[in-house]
């Protein structure tokens, strides 16, 4: 079996790599040339890579007969981006590579979406609109599966992002660190649990519907504020901690939703269950920092 893989480079691309090329599928892997490789550099000649800046997409599928397509590109919009550029990346490049989809037969679209409401920030939105194309091009021929992820975290994520700004920033000791009240509840998940379940997801392709939507998370939830205070505790057994964690210093941002939580019962009809718990997990992230 043949599968193709979009944002190889990032976070989540580069362990769902990782494990296609240890299940012995062959992979292609899409990236930029200008993308950051420092994930998956010992992995280069191992797949066959194109770099989406110079190949069309068109031309990929020319050269090769895939069978299942994922799809991680994201922008998050973080660093003050435009919306345009925001749905350049994650619906009209998205959209691309699911229209070569269909036209090419291909038995499977895998693609990596948000539990957010599609409302609350251009992201979501623009994550929303690529699903709604999914559904209209979903034919009996061609599987399109959407997985709506929770709160992924894990080693080498991105250092913008919160759990790892935190890290950072209780390692430095800085003074106080300014939060929301915290009482809003996060279904957090780790990032080896979610390879799992899309490893789940490939095995049982010929199980699912024409177009399924599957939520991905542990399926409980916790306070922010809770699991904040474990990052403190696991941290404090490293080194001193003398940071003041400043809850209810700065107000919620406009439609915060106070309790996501990932229905995970169509993953457990597959078998599937996550196995990393919290503190684990945060222990991972630690130990991995210290080397």
């Amino acid at each position: 079996m043949t599968i193709l893989i979009a944002g190889s480079t990032g976070f989540l691309g580069s362990y769902l790599l990782k494990s296609l090329i240890g299940n012995r599928y062959e992979v292609i892997a899409l990236k930029r040339s200008t993308s950051n490789i420092f994930r998956i550099d010992e992995l280069l000649e191992k797949v066959t890579f194109y770099n989406i800046d110079e190949v069309e997409i068109l031309e990929i599928f020319r050269r090769h007969k895939i069978n299942i397509v994922i799809n991680t590109v994201t922008n998050y919009g973080r660093k003050d981006s435009q919306i345009s550029s925001i749905v350049d990346t994650n619906l009209m490049f998205g959209l691309k590579l699911l229209e070569e989809s269909v036209n090419n037969n291909v038995k499977a679209f895998i693609n990596t979406d948000t539990l957010l409401e599609r409302n609350i920030n251009a992201y979501a939105l623009s994550k929303a609109h690529l699903v709604d194309w999914m559904k209209f091009l979903s034919n009996k021929s061609n599987k399109m599966i959407n997985i709506k992820i929770e709160h992924m975290y894990g080693p080498l994520d991105d250092e913008n992002k919160f759990i790892y700004w935190l890290i950072n920033q209780l390692k430095s000791n800085v003074k106080k660190i300014d939060l929301t009240s915290g009482i809003q509840k996060r279904d957090f998940i780790y990032v080896d649990d979610i390879v799992s379940a899309y490893e789940t997801i490939i095995k049982n392709i010929d199980k699912l519907s024409n177009f399924e939507e599957i939520e991905l998370g542990s399926g409980t939830s916790i306070e922010v504020k809770d699991f904040i205070k474990k990052i403190h505790s696991e941290l404090s057994k490293i080194q001193t901690i003398n940071t003041k964690l400043n809850f209810g210093a700065i107000p919620y941002r406009d439609n915060e939703n106070m309790n996501m939580q990932a229905n995970i019962k169509k993953l457990k009809k597959l078998n599937w269950n996550s196995k990393v718990t919290l503190k684990d997990g945060i222990k991972r992230i630690l130990n991995k920092e210290k080397k």
